[in-house]
């Protein structure tokens, strides 16, 4: 399986959670804890690793590369850029041509790295015309310093204009199986040869409770509802590599078995026609 020329297995890892609190703003308390976890989903096998600038300002790249550092050949690192901090509450996108040029940069010295993978711009900022967002990320794929382009939470329209700029080789966007709000990008992206990345692959709440559809597929496949609701998202598009997140190497574990489950017709169709 490939994001663009890339080989990497089914389910990666997204290292968001790895921050200190919900806001995402501070580095790990358990550090420690942190590197562990990093380094046993490479151990298990994963290669998709990724993170972004805006998580715990910087410091959530800087996490990855202490941990993976030297890099295996065969690890891939995404990051992001284009979302400003300026606080604790503050996500604010950010798409200025030499903003994103400048945090592509400093990826490059927090990850230790010389080219990234995979560089997304993780939100389209309304003020500047994509046009120019996009011309800045294939600039820096121009000079080496990118080997892929990714959009997060797009659009088929935002996603065909930016096709027409540069090629894009992944879209990150929520979806899960209690939020299919972007079912027509999925189907998009399968079309097209690029990789839809969900974040939040595991939906929390009600559609896990007991008697409810996930917990009794669960039940019949001897899988917990997480490595259920995984299952559905790689059996529901050839195109699909989820990356849940995790701080405990336990869940990371469970996580990334999900790969070796296999949906039947009929379970498949009973979580995808379930209402959450």
């Amino acid at each position: 399986m490939k994001i663009g020329d890339l080989e990497v297995g089914s389910i990666g890892y997204g290292a968001m959670r790895l921050a200190a609190d919900g806001t995402i703003w501070e580095a790990p308390a358990d550090r420690q804890g942190a590197l562990a976890v990093l380094r046993r989903a490479v151990e298990l096998g994963v290669r998709h690793i990724d993170t972004a600038d805006a998580y715990a300002l910087g410091a959530n790249e800087e996490l990855v590369a202490e941990a993976l550092h030297p890099y295996a050949d065969d690890v891939v690192i995404a990051t992001k850029g284009g979302v400003a901090r300026p606080s604790v509450e503050e996500w604010i996108p950010l798409g200025r041509p030499e903003y994103l040029r400048q945090q592509a940069e400093l990826s490059l010295r927090r990850l230790r790295r010389d080219v990234i993978d995979l560089y997304y711009l993780h939100r389209v900022d309304p003020q500047v015309p994509l046009a120019d967002q996009i011309g800045a990320l294939a600039r820096l794929r121009e000079e080496g310093k990118i080997r892929h382009i990714g959009l997060s939470e797009v659009t088929v329209d935002q996603l065909e204009e930016a096709r027409g700029i540069a090629p894009v080789a992944a879209v990150q966007n929520l979806y899960n199986l209690a939020d299919r709000t972007h079912e027509k990008v999925v189907d998009h992206a399968g079309q097209h040869g690029i990789a839809f990345v969900p974040f939040f692959p595991i939906a929390v709440g009600d559609h896990a409770k007991a008697g409810g559809p996930v917990a009794t597929v669960a039940a019949e496949l001897g899988a917990t509802p997480a490595q259920t609701a995984l299952a559905w998202l790689l059996r529901r598009s050839p195109a699909m590599f989820p990356i849940p997140g995790t701080t405990s190497v336990a869940h990371l574990e469970e996580n990334v078995a999900a790969a070796g489950l296999t949906l039947t017709d009929e379970q498949f169709a009973r979580l995808d026609q379930a209402s959450f």
